[in-house]
């Protein structure tokens, strides 16, 4: 009999990989698609499964979850949706909240009232950590967050613990660093650049405006990321993870590589334009794994050059396509 799993967020970038990995496990997957007038489901549209089930709904609407948690009774459930730009969250807090932690929050509800069995996988981040305690993160370095975004998931990773000690449920929280892809939506950093190296290459564009060339990240690949969701919810108890690559690299650094697998010199197009800093900045975000390498059997597969030259080569081929 097909499992089936329940994903919020199966739109993004990270419920577009994990369909795709679920579908190829053998599973029946039930994808949450918020009604908007202009169709939001490209990066799942190539996807031609019986098995891949999409329903509207919002998770801001627990009658919703509960309709669809009891309808489907998933064996996993994996909460993806977010508002999950973080420089947009000082300007929407409340929606940011409303999303990302209560939001979360109904997730765990509907799962608690209509199917206490399921597992829960709490899409978590190393926003959480903000102005860092200790260099790299683990699972017990202290929070401290330092954006609307960043507090709001902690408020929700915080719930999943609560519910996971008071009602006995299956609930874990991935604490995931920065991962990217080709399919990174173009309002994130990685997918600026790559985007604006391809178009500048083209001569479609001169320059590219950036904030904080020095701020340092710990940036893997989505795809190996979304095995490590899988991995937590296949344990035989619940646990929250770090998953990150255990290595920094600067914004700048992320430029250089992009500029110059085109031929491109980064001095001669990039900007630091202020407008583009954060209210609070967050300087060095690193993962320390040992426990996702220990206990899942989980390691990063590809290298951030290879990730840096595969996002630009994709945007290289989308702009060539569309001149």
């Amino acid at each position: 009999m097909r499992r089936v799993a329940f994903i919020t967020g199966i739109t993004g970038q990270d419920g577009s990989y994990l369909t795709e990995f679920l579908l190829e496990k053998g599973y029946t997957v039930v994808g949450l698609v918020r009604r908007v007038s202009t169709e939001n489901i490209q990066r799942i549209s190539h996807i031609e499964s019986d098995e891949l089930k999409l329903v509207e709904g919002d998770i801001t609407d627990l009658s919703c979850l509960i309709h669809v948690v009891g309808k489907y009774k998933p064996d996993e459930v994996y909460n993806l949706a977010a508002q999950s730009f973080v420089h947009a969250s000082f300007d929407e807090p409340i929606h940011t909240s409303n999303v990302n932690a209560l939001g979360a929050l109904n997730v765990l509800e509907a799962v608690r009232l209509m199917h206490p069995k399921a597992k829960v996988y709490q899409a978590s981040t190393s926003e959480m950590f903000g102005k860092v305690q200790q260099t790299p993160q683990t699972e017990t370095t202290p929070f401290h967050p330092r954006s609307p975004y960043g507090v709001s998931k902690t408020y929700a990773h915080y719930m999943v613990q609560n519910y996971r000690e008071s009602y006995d449920m299956y609930a874990c929280g991935g604490i995931l660093f920065n991962h990217e892809s080709p399919r990174r939506g173009t309002e994130f950093v990685t997918r600026k650049i790559t985007q604006a190296v391809a178009r500048i290459s083209h001569n479609l564009q001169d320059t590219l405006r950036l904030g904080n060339l020095d701020a340092q990240r710990d940036w893997g690949y989505a795809p190996d990321y979304v095995e490590a969701m899988w991995l937590m919810l296949q344990q035989d108890t619940p646990q929250d993870f770090v998953i990150s690559t255990g290595e920094t690299r600067t914004v700048r650094e992320f430029c250089e590589i992009a500029f110059k697998h085109v031929g491109l010199c980064l001095t001669q197009h990039v900007v630091v334009d202020p407008k583009f800093y954060r209210p609070a900045e967050v300087d060095i975000l690193k993962g320390d794994n040992t426990k996702a390498k220990e206990v899942l059997g989980w390691s990063p597969r590809h290298t951030f050059e290879g990730l840096v030259t595969a996002m630009v080569d994709y945007d290289m081929k989308a702009v060539a396509n569309n001149i």
